[in-house]
């Protein structure tokens, strides 16, 4: 980072640990500075990324200051082990929140490999975004020591080793040798009850690396980018909750778009963008349980009145996601204010109507079979669009300026008919297929009207502009119009010309100095972006390009295989909340269409769509496209 309050930690520094309830972020130097417990929306236990050592850490590592590290997850698992070489010896560390434990636990277990190594733990907990300051109390004895916080609603307890108290902080020294093994776990409970029960570190190691590989076990991937996508695939799962089914967008919040500036946000809650977009890349590789799962969050949270839904939802489904700034958090980089909930849930955003229909229908395809109660809500849902369809809106990029008829949202509104024709034509639903077809066909007539710029050859981010948006990638995606059209390779020239930045040519959402989005700064290239142009470029038989963009965007991954949301191309540092289920995702859908280029895809496909008339026609890899006007 180039502003002078840079965290000594980057973004892409550090690693994941979760166990589908919620999750923990790692730092190379071996800290884990965020954390929120039990649940991925709670108040944060460890929150020293946001701001200093003071708002929550917890450090183990080396006490020699040259200390060296590498790390990995073991296979197929979300277990990291990180090794320290010193020059006195080297130790391994090997982190993870148990499966199962139905409680948040981090496990830190230290094991000496050959000589011997001096580790030292830093222990600041911080309950309420660092607001309240726990009572610690020694509980345990000298064979079995333990250490009790509590504050409010919250406690943790942390066992393993004596720690001791040293200024608003606890610390412990000890030294490992080869062959000895090390254990340290915290657990979080509530604070009104007993503590739980020791973790049998051994048993939950065990069991964790079971489930992750019993869970990645069907997976099936080919082409040049199989460790980056089964590596994404395994990051989607464990951002959705076991019990819920919601796939939160990101593990944290107020990550900045921005450094130093307001483009700060809270992505720990439910998109039924992002999570029908995670859902589609899940049955493109045949997770049909986490289908059902999904399906069964998603009719829960917009049960009733089809004009309350709501563009995103808390984890659980909860609708008040209300925004507020916490001015004791001076913010990564200095970036304030530090936000939790999300003020965007108020927004209306047409194009979710069609993502949603569009990842039904895909599971439909999957073989999720439809219910009284998931067909009702559906045409429900399509009732109401066929009421409101022609309502501006905010747009996929949530802009807080005025709303307006983006191109894309009105793409997703064709999107919602088209599936609703493909239902009944298909499936054999019941529902009143020719009103479906007849707005169909207006929504289209509309967007070739006033969404086509005729004088550019392109596509335009909405009605009153001539400026694009990468967002007018994604209209191959749904069939809307196939990737070689003359209209969409067009549309991606414009988008070349415009939106790539920087010598290697990642794409912006948008020109922020067009002034649409209501907000001062600009940002960084959108790696969800560049992924849909990676995916264009391959469908439309440019693979070379398709795989040079590819490489590049890949290369960026950290070490462990994760991504934020964006990419300072100055720098090559990672940019806001991390790690981005968008991100993944894309990044997923990108490989399955080089591979599919290139033949080695046993079918994979994207998102399906009939033509504008009511008839199939299929491409070369079991895909369908719609036709232009």
């Amino acid at each position: 980072m180039t502003t002078a309050n840079a965290p000594t930690t980057r973004i892409e520094d550090h690693a994941l640990i979760g166990d589908t309830y919620t999750a923990a972020l790692v730092g190379r130097d071996g800290t884990i500075d965020w954390a929120c417990l039990p649940r991925f929306d709670s108040p944060s236990t460890f929150a020293s990324i946001l701001g200093t050592q003071d708002h929550g850490e917890w450090t183990l590592r080396p006490t020699d200051p040259d200390a060296t590290a590498t790390r990995r997850y073991d296979h197929d698992t979300l277990v990291l082990s990180t090794v320290w070489t010193t020059s006195t010896g080297v130790v391994e560390v090997t982190e993870c929140m148990p499966i199962g434990a139905h409680r948040a636990t981090i496990i830190r277990r230290a094991r000496g490999l050959r000589g011997s190594v001096e580790l030292r733990q830093t222990l600041r907990i911080r309950f309420d975004y660092a607001l309240a300051l726990p009572w610690v109390r020694q509980i345990g004895g000298d064979e079995e020591p333990a250490l009790l916080a509590t504050a409010g609603p919250g406690s943790v307890i942390v066992r393993g080793v004596r720690f001791h108290a040293d200024d608003h902080r606890h610390t412990a020294t000890s030294t490992v040798h080869d062959g000895d093994v090390l254990d340290t776990v915290l657990t979080w409970y509530p604070s009104h009850r007993e503590p739980p029960e020791p973790v049998d570190v051994d048993a939950a190691l065990e069991h964790t690396r079971s489930w992750w590989r019993a869970w990645m076990a069907p997976l099936r991937t080919q082409g040049r980018y199989v460790e980056a996508t089964r590596q994404s695939l395994m990051f989607l799962r464990a951002m959705t909750h076991a019990e819920t089914g919601g796939v939160v967008a990101a593990a944290t919040t107020s990550l900045p778009e921005d450094p130093g500036g307001v483009r700060n946000w809270d992505y720990r809650y439910v998109w039924l963008r992002d999570a029908s977009l995670a859902l589609a890349s899940l049955i493109a590789h045949g997770y049909r349980d986490e289908a059902a799962h999904w399906r069964g969050w998603l009719l829960r949270a917009i049960a009733g009145d089809p004009a309350d839904v709501q563009i995103m939802y808390g984890i659980a489904g909860e609708r008040e996601l209300p925004e507020r700034e916490l001015p004791n958090l001076p913010g990564y980089a200095g970036s304030t204010p530090v936000r939790i909930g999300n003020g965007a849930y108020t927004q209306y955003q047409g194009d979710v109507f069609g993502e949603v229909l569009a990842a039904l229908h895909d599971a439909r395809e999957l073989g999720v079979e439809e219910n009284a109660d998931s067909w009702a809500l559906q045409r429900a849902l399509l009732g109401y669009v066929e009421e409101h369809w022609q309502q501006p809106d905010n747009g996929i990029w949530e802009m807080r300026g005025p709303r307006r008829h983006f191109t894309h949202s009105r793409a997703m509104i064709w999107a919602a008919f088209d599936r609703g024709v493909a239902a009944v034509e298909e499936f054999g639903l019941e529902g009143p297929v020719d009103r479906w077809r007849t707005l169909r066909a207006e929504v289209r007539a509309e967007i070739e009207q006033h969404g086509w710029n005729a004088e550019r050859g392109s596509y335009r981010q909405h009605y009153d502009t001539d400026e694009v948006d990468a967002s007018l990638l994604v209209l191959p995606q749904i069939g809307y119009v196939k990737p070689g059209d003359p209209r969409m390779t067009g549309t991606v020239a414009a988008i070349e010309q415009d939106l790539r930045t920087g010598s290697e040519g990642l794409v912006l959402r948008y020109r922020t100095s067009a002034g649409f989005d209501g907000l001062s700064g600009s940002e960084h290239p959108f790696l969800a972006c560049s992924f849909w142009l990676v995916e264009q470029y391959a469908a439309s038989g440019r693979v070379e390009d398709a795989e040079r963009l590819m490489d590049v965007l890949v290369g960026y991954t950290n070490d462990v295989g994760m991504l934020s949301e964006e990419i300072d191309v100055a720098t090559g540092h990672h940019i806001g909340n991390t790690p981005q289920v968008l991100s993944h995702l894309t990044l997923v859908s990108a490989a399955d269409a080089i591979a599919r280029a290139r033949g080695t895809a046993a079918g994979h496909r994207t998102r399906l769509a009939v033509h504008d008339g009511g008839t199939r026609s299929w491409t070369g890899e079991g895909e369908r496209a719609g036709t232009p006007a």
